[in-house]
């Protein structure tokens, strides 16, 4: 049950943050609000790991290794979502989010050796990005899109859902070389590692590009801010791991799940975006593929199975 647990918390935390991204966005830059983000993720996380007295791996191997892979995650991801929802809807940037159990599978195929493409996961992998490309050309004909892309019209906008699948395309590579590279790491040593190295990562990205450093002006953005960082960033991804670490690669990418669901509501609830078929009918794409993909593997919701331990 710990296991359902994390699931649900992580999925519902990192759904929200769409919300509270498209929320930030108008107030502070994007590479500001990334730095933020994952500053009061390391924060909140260095301080639980001084109340625990655990201490930091010291193996020069495991911190390169935390260091090109923080790149994948969340670095990387958290710039393109960021810059993503400033072209495009929270409710849209979740649900291709959503596409990650997808890249996972590519991913885990190619890097991992106990989890291979059948024909299950083909045919999921083609619903769930069908799925993507009616997100993509939502609201445009293909005559129109090109038109758009050729004079720049709708360059903002598509470009906005494209960075937010490679987005997706990130975490999923991410996922699968921590499972194969650092399974053994304890999940809370390993979450302040990747945020802390993130967080510097992110601030000296904001004093080369965009000097001097803009305080949010407004104290929801303060709130948002914290928010992700401390429940989006630090607890999910500290739960993230965990699941990573119990479940394995293509499980652990489940809460692709839950989020999609809650950022789309959070969206249209509390921001008014729009909704139409497009939007439900690629959706429902999406979910369909990562469900008719992960088919076999949905069964340790009703059936215990060897798992592989935190140390």
């Amino acid at each position: 049950m710990k296991e359902i647990g994390a699931f649900l918390l992580a999925g519902l935390f990192w759904g929200s943050s769409f919300l509270w991204i498209k929320i930030s966005v108008a107030d502070v830059h994007t590479t500001s609000l990334v730095a933020w983000r994952l500053l009061f993720g390391a924060l909140g996380l260095i301080a639980i790991l001084k109340i625990r007295k655990k201490k930091l791996p010291r193996d020069p191997l495991v911190w390169k290794r935390i260091i090109l892979l923080s790149f994948l995650s969340p670095v990387i991801p958290f710039y393109l979502i960021a810059w993503g929802e400033t072209q495009i809807d929270s409710s849209v940037a979740s649900i291709l989010n959503g596409t990650t159990p997808l890249f996972t599978i590519v991913a885990a195929h190619f890097l991992l050796h106990d989890e291979k493409i059948t024909v299950s996961r083909v045919f999921g992998l083609l619903l769930g990005f069908a799925g993507v490309i009616v997100l993509v050309t939502r609201g445009q004909s293909t005559t129109g899109l090109l038109q758009g892309l050729i004079a720049g019209g709708s360059t903002g906008v598509v470009l906005g859902k494209l960075a937010v699948v490679g987005a997706s395309f990130c975490y999923a590579v991410s996922t699968v070389l921590l499972r194969k590279t650092l399974r053994n790491m304890p999940s809370f040593e390993l979450a302040t590692c990747i945020l802390l190295v993130g967080s510097i990562v992110a601030w000296i990205v904001v004093y080369f590009v965009n000097p001097p450093v803009i305080l949010p002006t407004k104290p929801i953005t303060w709130f948002a801010l914290a928010w992700m960082g401390l429940l989006g960033s630090s607890l999910a991804f500290m739960l993230y791991f965990y699941l990573l670490n119990t479940w394995g690669a293509t499980r652990a990418a489940f809460t692709n799940y839950i989020f999609p669901l809650v950022g789309l509501g959070l969206g249209i609830v509390f921001l008014k975006e729009k909704a139409d078929w497009s939007l439900a009918f690629g959706a429902l794409l999406i979910v369909a593929g990562v469900l008719s993909a992960n088919i076999k593997s949905l069964s340790f919701f009703v059936s215990k199975e060897k798992s592989i331990p935190p140390r």
